[in-house]
Formats: structure tokens, C-alpha cells, sequence
């Protein structure tokens, strides 16, 4: 305890009690002890507080001034330690999380709705961003966690696996029959790639998912002419579905459509093995306890 608050603290209570002895007996302290105590406050405010006599003490005027200021102000304390243990009880805190459009659309409300069932007074920021705008934000420590793909460029940040992701290639079956039409009548006779004819629908190059794809592709693929970038996966599905071309977008995302047949799979030109996302924060972000509960929510 400061100092100072100490001798406040020790005046405050031999104010209530009226008396050294009593005092020294709340604080387990000895009252030679609380003497030489309430002797320096008064040397430090060159006054006099309490009035001595055989029956105990009792304050001078200039000690009733000084009472009612340090009531109020232990008042205050009080009441801030009944508000700290209320919110201790009720888990109250305050939570932000950096994602992407379709990772927050597709991962993060299903986490988000359970975690939120049990802890009602957490307060919940989401910022909707690229994954390198979510990896950015969290080494500013703008924000508490982030979920995103594995990456190296997220460097001294922790990262929790949720879980593993596929990138695959899917259509309209309306657009792969008027695609082999074409290809018939301008290439007859010759075997020719899908791919090599196909408009294809990527992300746009700052995205950290078509950066993971653009290991696997070939140049010719993603540097043609029949080539459209877009800047979310969502986007990117919805493109797909209205017969535009074929989009490299994760499995996962579109198994509703591949299950109901509006989309269809298509073989991969190229081997691009599965990826992780997961959840990445700073090594401090534990001290949150709201952080650290939401870690170990999503983990069960």
C-alpha cells in the first residue's frame, strides 16, 4: 500500500473506532505503532487531528474536515471492489477479434453463438478485414485475436489450430457444358485443358488465401487475359454460381451448394494440399481474461 494511503487508512480507522487500542486491534497492528502513525499525517499537514484524553480520542475540527474527505474517498475504493467482484461474477470483459468476410460468415458466428450464450456480458468487437490486415492489426495490438489462415508472415504471434481447409475448383455444370461447346468448335480435334480455356474467378493478389494458391498455379493460369479477381470468397462463390467462370474457393464453404449440385467439383489442374485457420493473438493476450476464456471456449 502507498505510503501516504497507509497513514490515511490507519487515521480513517481510529476515527471510527474512537480509540488507539480498538484500532490497533481491527488492524493487527500495536498501538505505539498507530501513535507514531497518526503522528507524522499530522506532522505532514502541520495540524493537529485527535484530541488525546483517558476515554480515547476524538477529532478536532480540522480532523472532522479531513474525515469526511477520507470517508468519501474509502467510500469510493469500497465501491469500486463491489464493482470489480460483481463484474469478476457476472464475466464481464471485453473481447475483439480481426477475421475476414467469409471466415467470420462461416467459422467464427457458430463459435461466436455458443460463446455468447454463456457469457452474455462479454463485450464483442469484430472487425471485418483481410487476413494481412487482421495479422497487421494484432502485431499493433490493435486487436485481441485474430482468425485467420497459418501463415509465416504472422512471425512472433501464437497460433491455435481450429482447423484443416481444402482449396478446390468449382462451377456451374450450365457453364462446363457451354465452355466444352466452345472448346469443341474452336479446337476441334485437339485435347485441350478445361483450364486452359476457362475465365478463372481468384481473389485478388493481397488476399492471404490466393497467396497460399498462387504457390500451386502455373503462370499461365493466373496471369491470362480470362482472369477475375475479386476481394472476398463470398464474392468470389456468388460469381461462380451465376455461371462466370471456374473459382478456386474452399471446400468447405461451398458444401451446401456442391451437396445441392448448384455447384460442381472440378478435378484440380494442380495438387494444393490443405491448409489450417485457426486462432492467432500475442503472447500477452492471455492477461485479457475474456481473450483467454474465448481460447479456451473454442478449444473444447
Amino acid at each position: 500500500m502507498n505510503p501516504n494511503l497507509n497513514l490515511y487508512h490507519i487515521f480513517h480507522t481510529v476515527a471510527e473506532c474512537g480509540n488507539i487500542s480498538a484500532a490497533a486491534n481491527r488492524l493487527f497492528i500495536s498501538q505505539p505503532a498507530i501513535s507514531k502513525s497518526i503522528s507524522r499525517l499530522e506532522q505532514n499537514l502541520n495540524t493537529t487531528l485527535f484530541v488525546r484524553s483517558s476515554r480515547g480520542v476524538s477529532l478536532t475540527p480540522e480532523g472532522e474536515i479531513l474525515q469526511k474527505q477520507v470517508d468519501s474517498a474509502f467510500a469510493s475504493i469500497q465501491q469500486g471492489e463491489d464493482l470489480l467482484r460483481k463484474a469478476e461474477e457476472l464475466g464481464m470483459g471485453r473481447l475483439s477479434i480481426g477475421v475476414s468476410t467469409t471466415l467470420c460468415r462461416y467459422v467464427l458466428l457458430p463459435c461466436l453463438r455458443a460463446f455468447i450464450h454463456q457469457n452474455p456480458h462479454i463485450r464483442i468487437s469484430v472487425s471485418c478485414q483481410s487476413s494481412n490486415q487482421t495479422i497487421k492489426a494484432l502485431e499493433n495490438g490493435e486487436i485481441d485475436i485474430g482468425l485467420t489462415g497459418e501463415s509465416e508472415r504472422a512471425g512472433k504471434l501464437l497460433f491455435d489450430p481450429l482447423r484443416e481447409i481444402q482449396d478446390i475448383f468449382v462451377t456451374t455444370k450450365t457453364y462446363l457444358e457451354n465452355l466444352k461447346t466452345r472448346m469443341q468448335i474452336e479446337h476441334a480435334g485437339h485435347q485441350e485443358s478445361i483450364y486452359s480455356h476457362a475465365t478463372l474467378l481468384l481473389l485478388d493478389k493481397d488476399n492471404l488465401s490466393r497467396q497460399y494458391v498462387n504457390q500451386y498455379l502455373s503462370r499461365e493460369m493466373t496471369g491470362n487475359d480470362r482472369l477475375i479477381e475479386v476481394t472476398t470468397m463470398d464474392l468470389l462463390i456468388e460469381f461462380a454460381r451465376i455461371d462466370m467462370g471456374v473459382a478456386c474457393v474452399i471446400s468447405e464453404f461451398v458444401k451446401e451448394d456442391l451437396e445441392q449440385g448448384k455447384l460442381i467439383r472440378l478435378k484440380s489442374p494442380v495438387t494444393i494440399p490443405p491448409r489450417k485457420i485457426g486462432f492467432a493473438y500475442g503472447k500477452t493476450v492471455r492477461n485479457n481474461r475474456a481473450a483467454a476464456d474465448f481460447l479456451e471456449f473454442v478449444k473444447t
